[in-house]
């Protein structure tokens, strides 16, 4: 008859002791988490502001997991640690990736307000330079026909004497009791950039109340100017315009695209 073995029964628990706690790593965990998110975070352009939300959130979690592991509360002091390590370093990255953010952002504005900014006009007349139309900048009287106003940045415009025009049949834009008006405008590059010339505006006003004159369009007209003009080249366009048939002036705006600022001329019907 076989024999079973017996084991004596272990010491019994004393009354009143507490019972053993899980540890509690949670915090710890959750701030290595939040670090590597965070310092990947910092990496990424215009996410600085995440990577500094979780690299105080790692930071403040790795510092109270810290603290608990010191109690006993908590076995990963060492993960806690990584914790705080990443989350400091996500708050370098953060601050690193701010001024990277700004500066390209200021670097961006800047350029766009450059290539905005208009540049310096001087009208000049044909024959006696710049005594025509006032001080440089585009200040002073209107231009007059043939009058040219050159740009600082090489680009020069021309408009011709308004000559009366015979509209085509098919024309549109133009009143039997009005007249027609015809200009040239020439457009020259003496710069070292080319010039697209497509965003080139001509306006035209007419009679004493200074209303709109319409632009005339048909088979010879209205095109405008396209394209690009290559350095040391010209182009030249002529317009149409609708006019009161007692109006005795024609004033002319030559917008040369956005770089450039409006030259006026006033011609003589």
């Amino acid at each position: 008859m076989s024999q079973q073995m017996q084991f004596p029964p272990g010491p019994p628990v004393p009354m009143g002791a507490p019972a053993p706690q899980a540890a509690r790593n949670g915090l710890g965990v959750t701030a290595l988490v939040l670090g590597v998110i965070g310092v990947l975070s910092g990496l990424i352009p215009f996410f600085f502001w995440l990577a500094g939300l979780l690299g105080l959130l790692a930071l403040i979690f790795g510092l109270i997991g810290r603290g608990r592991a010191k109690r006993g509360q908590a076995t990963n002091k060492g993960v806690a640690l990584a914790g705080v390590l990443l989350g400091i370093a996500a708050l370098v990255a953060s601050v690193i990736g701010a001024v990277i953010t700004f500066t390209a952002v200021k670097g961006a504005v800047d350029e766009i307000n450059k290539s905005l900014e208009t540049s310096k006009v001087q009208p000049k007349d044909g024959a006696k330079g710049e005594d025509a139309a006032g001080s440089e900048g585009g200040a002073g009287e209107a231009l007059h026909a043939g009058d040219t106003a050159e740009y600082d940045t090489g680009l020069s415009v021309t408009v011709s004497e308004a000559s009366p025009y015979t509209v085509d049949e098919f024309a549109v834009g133009h009143k039997k009791s009005n007249k027609a008006y015809k200009i040239t405008v020439k457009v020259e590059n003496k710069g070292k950039k080319s010039f697209d010339s497509t965003l080139t505006l001509v306006e035209a006003r007419a009679g004493e109340d200074g209303k709109s004159a319409e632009q005339i369009f048909d088979g010879t007209v209205g095109e405008g100017f396209t394209g690009k003009i290559l350095p040391g080249k010209t182009a030249t366009v002529d317009f149409a315009f609708d006019a009161p048939a007692d109006a005795k002036n024609l004033d002319i705006d030559v917008s040369p695209g956005l770089e450039h600022e409006a030259s006026q001329w006033e011609l003589k019907l």
